[in-house]
């Protein structure tokens, strides 16, 4: 530890700070390190990595902590901490540098580029004496050889450049069901129908590939996907990756069995998940689907929420030191807190004296049964088990408050944020929940309000009252996508108007004359070695396929062919990838779906719309657009305006004849 802070102590990053007093003498990527390094033609070392990842803070003790390494990184280098959440405009270069340079990347993430920012070397994590030997080599290099590291580099960068290009793509045909069996055959494959998920540990949630899962069991009325799609959503539930005490998922578990988690909980992956954990109770009703969504959701209320309504990046996995530490438990202390009822609840909890993972003695809360199954079991009442559970959960989490908490990442992301934002207001609908709503509006409204950029886009980050960071395009993306969420709920038109103006900046500043896909980065942002597309769907889905979603829904709700033609043009183009791997596409597959079924526009028109909109939040529909109002200035609702309620069924341009119940509209969907 340094008594000296280096330049990170100006940050608003968590993580940037976390490096502040390191011997290396750290700077933020910005001009000022920049213009160093080509006026003392120095390499920049870019070192990339977030507050919840545990090898970053390995290689921190290891290597940036300790005086010899900051030595040999200080004589020779530029050094540039990146927080990859801040700024993944530069992770995504960079990742992609490693990744064609070693076949695999992940985080921390090291590259090595000349003064002009261009990569030369990289990797992920190197132990210490690893870590020195690199530095000394790709040195030796820059200064010996200076001609052969720019051949890698323009090699590198030539790689960089061209790497997933997409291009136009002219679609001949309708696309029809068979397309569909064509993404979903070889992906069965991959289902684990015993534990759910994939085949494979880790096991990462990936809450878009089971929301097309469930609308593509509920459109193609397909039972294997209907069946693993429950299954999945069940044993996360239940298993360790869920946190059974206070509500929320952690970033994945790490073995096949959703036991025991990677602790760290990601805003990202938990707004997500409240979405799926919600349209999935719609879609099956099953009670433990809608206890994950409130447990959720009251996490996110205790642990999550900024004093502005905004929600914080993540929480970490360590505490004092130790993964898991918060959140597990001995059987002493187990029995202590559940009293009298202990026996029953340690079987509920699969709770050991010798503990039930890898650390003696500790053991991660998780259940092998649903309360109904456990109930049947031992000859209980499930509502009387489930007030023994209740109990017991406020004595552990009244408990585990007292405990040393995780470190907080408590700076705000706008694209994490708006996933929140559309899980809560979607929660709304399906449980009928007020204070879901207020949650959500008062976020987005704070995002409308005061991260706005003088010239009316949007900022990427907030914390401690500025935000610093142009948005990108999942910013956009997804907060359109959430006020869309919000205008499902309200049908207040200010949403949908405020959607279609970040829209038309997104089409401003983001397109590629050469091809339909939307640049991640703004061309008034900063300028890298290279503007990429994000086209895969990941843990989080591409900027791209939600945009081409939002684009799609726009067109329908403004009647604006030129949304429509782009978001068909943008699907047209990825569409043939698709059936190659759709795990990765999930989302594309999604709006694959909306193609060949059709998306359903259900307006409905009255003084009394309100009944009937609660009645239609209780059905499944995953293919539509609803709206609703007595004075909206939208399409779909001029001309329609009744005293009586009439429901108007919308599908390609074509309006069936209003009926006045929405039993009598269900019929014209089905």
């Amino acid at each position: 530890m340094n008594s000296e802070p280096n330049h990170l102590i100006k940050a608003s990053s968590p993580y940037l700070l976390q490096h502040a007093y390191n011997p290396v003498d750290w700077f933020e990527w910005g001009e000022e390190a920049l213009q160093k390094a080509r006026d003392e033609q120095k390499l920049i070392l870019v070192s990339i990595g977030y507050s919840a990842c545990h090898w970053c803070h390995v290689m921190e003790r290891e290597s940036f902590e300790n005086h010899e390494v900051a030595e040999v990184m200080n004589r020779h280098f530029i050094c540039i901490k990146v927080d990859r959440e801040e700024r993944p405009d530069i992770d995504q270069i960079y990742m992609l540098a490693v990744q064609l340079m070693t076949g695999s990347g992940g985080w921390p993430l090291n590259c090595i580029c000349l003064p002009d920012q261009r990569p030369i070397y990289g990797g992920t994590y190197f132990k210490k004496d690893d870590w020195i030997n690199i530095l000394s080599h790709v040195a030796d290099l820059w200064e010996n050889e200076p001609d052969k590291a720019r051949q890698y580099a323009d090699r590198l960068t030539d790689g960089i450049r061209n790497a997933e290009r997409i291009v136009p793509n002219i679609k001949s045909a309708e696309y029809t069901q068979e397309d569909l069996k064509e993404v979903i055959e070889p992906w069965k494959r991959y289902f684990d129908m015993s534990e759910g998920g994939y085949n494979r540990a880790p096991k990462f949630p990936l809450p878009n590939n089971w929301q097309f899962m469930l609308r593509y069991s509920h459109l193609m009325k397909d039972d294997a996907t209907h069946v693993s799609a429950l299954l999945t959503l069940q044993k996360m539930a239940l298993g360790g990756i869920y946190d059974q005490v206070g509500g929320g998922f952690a970033r994945y578990s790490v073995d096949g069995d959703w036991h025991v988690p990677h602790f760290e909980k990601m805003l990202y992956d938990n707004g997500q998940l409240i979405s799926l954990y919600a349209e999935a109770y719609l879609y099956a009703g099953m009670p433990l689907f809608k206890q994950v969504a409130e447990e959720s959701i009251e996490w996110v209320k205790r642990e999550m929420t900024s004093p502005e309504g905004l929600f914080y990046a993540a929480l970490d996995a360590d505490s004092e030191g130790v993964e898991g530490k918060f959140y597990v438990w001995s059987s002493e202390e187990f029995e202590v807190l559940a009293g009298g009822d202990h026996l029953l609840l340690a079987e509920y909890f699969n709770v050991t004296e010798e503990g039930n993972w890898e650390e003696e003695q500790t053991n991660i809360l998780l259940r092998r049964h649903t309360d109904e199954e456990f109930a049947e079991a031992k000859g209980l009442a499930v509502p009387e088990l489930q007030h023994k559970v209740r109990l017991l959960k406020e004595n552990l989490l009244e408990h585990r408050s007292g405990r040393v908490r995780p470190g907080l990442d408590d700076k705000c992301i706008t694209a994490w944020n708006a996933m929140m934002i559309k899980g809560l207001a979607e929660s709304a609908n399906v449980f009928g929940e007020q204070t879901y709503y207020d949650m959500a509006v008062k976020a987005a409204t704070f995002i409308s309000d005061h991260l706005i950029t003088p010239m009316g886009g949007l900022y990427r980050n907030y914390k401690s009252g500025k935000a610093s960071i142009p948005g990108f395009l999942d910013d956009y993306a997804f907060f359109i996508e959430a006020l869309l969420s919000l205008y499902a709920v309200d049908f207040q038109d200010k949403w949908l108007n405020e959607a279609k103006r970040l829209t038309e900046i997104v089409l401003a500043d983001f397109s590629d004359p050469d091809s339909p896909m939307l640049f991640y980065t703004s061309v008034t942002g900063e300028s890298l070695i290279a503007r990429k597309h994000e086209l895969m769907d990941n843990v989080i889905p591409a900027s791209n396929s939600v945009m081409a979603q939002n684009l799609q829904a726009l067109g329908l709700f403004f009647d604006e062919p030129v949304y429509l033609d782009k978001a068909a043009a943008m699907l047209a183009a990825v569409q043939p990838q698709i059936k190659t791997y759709g795990s990765a596409y999930s989302n594309w597959a999604i709006q694959l779906l909306n193609e060949v079924f059709g998306i359903n526009e259900i307006a409905i028109a009255g003084n009394e719309v309100k009944s009937a909109l609660e009645e239609l939040n209780g059905i499944y529909i995953p293919n539509k657009i609803t709206i609703a109002g007595t004075n909206s200035a939208l399409p779909l609702l001029k001309d329609k305006q009744s005293i009586e309620t009439k429901i108007y069924i919308c599908r390609n341009k074509a309006c069936q004849l209003p009926v006045l119940s929405v039993e009598e509209a269900i019929k014209l969907i089905n």
